[in-house]
């Protein structure tokens, strides 16, 4: 009976997930503006939940697409739960999808659909989405026609406990203990772990009571940033090859390590000492 309990408990939550938006005569005029730009009314709603006065603004989010890639990488994504925990963790992955001529964007070509519309949206929207049809993961649109962020990988820093139960309820077969850098590396399991679905899609992280990014303390310098191929695109021709991933060299909370990169880098590291 536990993984049917377990299960209840998921779906619970992501019922819950939605509380933080206002009631539902407020949301009615928030479905009424098709930009996504939410109501004063709302708006108000949203600054008096928050309590967080140091968190990202909206000039931070409104840059092109690989500088913001790069810029998240040391900031600090929040997700405030229903019960009124709060989920801290620490931006160490991610990777740029351009739109336009970006062959692995999900707007290629200029291509807006009911599922990609976040991507137009103004900058710091966040654009969720379903892969096999059962895992999320979270991107955030940048500056550019259809660019997004997609946001890989966390180092989980506060409320490592309630992400347990969150990716023990949604994975299947016995529960195994995860080891905490488990918990994030990856984009579906930072959607597990920060009880993320397809309820964000199109929320804005400058106005949200439930999720905020505050700024990081020790940001990464250039040296510090791997610059490497996207993981899981396919056959996309040259748009496979480029440099769109970005990652925090060293750190162990990263989902895929590029060692061949990382050596170049060291060896230019040296070269440019000597």
């Amino acid at each position: 009976t536990m993984p049917r309990k377990r299960k209840l408990l998921a779906q619970l939550s992501a019922l819950q997930s939605n509380s933080s938006f206002p009631p539902f005569d407020a949301l009615e005029n928030l479905n009424a503006t098709p930009d996504g730009d939410s109501s004063p009314k709302s708006s108000k709603y949203f600054a008096t939940e928050k309590k967080n006065s140091s968190q990202l603004e909206a000039d931070f989010f409104n840059q092109p697409c690989i500088s913001l890639a790069k810029s998240f990488l040391g900031q600090i994504l929040v997700r405030k739960l229903p019960d009124g925990r709060e989920l801290w963790g620490r931006i160490v992955e991610t990777e740029a999808y351009l739109g336009g001529e970006d062959e692995a964007s999900h707007s290629k070509g200029g291509k807006q659909t009911q599922r990609n519309a976040a991507m137009f949206m103004k900058p710091g929207t966040l654009y969720v989405y379903q892969i096999y049809g059962i895992h999320f993961c979270m991107n955030v649109s940048s500056q550019g026609e259809g660019a997004a962020v997609l946001l890989r990988s966390l180092e989980p820093l506060q409320g490592l406990d309630a992400m347990r139960e969150l990716r023990s309820a949604s994975r299947k077969g016995p529960a195994k203990l995860l080891k905490d850098w488990q918990l994030c590396n990856g984009p579906s399991k930072l959607c597990q772990a920060f009880g993320i679905n397809k309820a964000f899609d199109q929320r804005d992280l400058t106005q949200d009571a439930a999720i905020w990014m505050i700024p990081g303390h020790d940001l990464p310098g250039e040296q510090d940033v791997v610059a490497t191929t996207r993981i899981g695109i396919g056959n996309r021709g040259e748009w496979a090859q480029k440099p769109l991933r970005f990652y925090l060299r060293g750190n162990k909370f990263v989902s895929v390590v590029d060692k061949k990169m990382e050596t170049k880098m060291a060896e230019k590291g040296q070269s440019s000492c000597s």
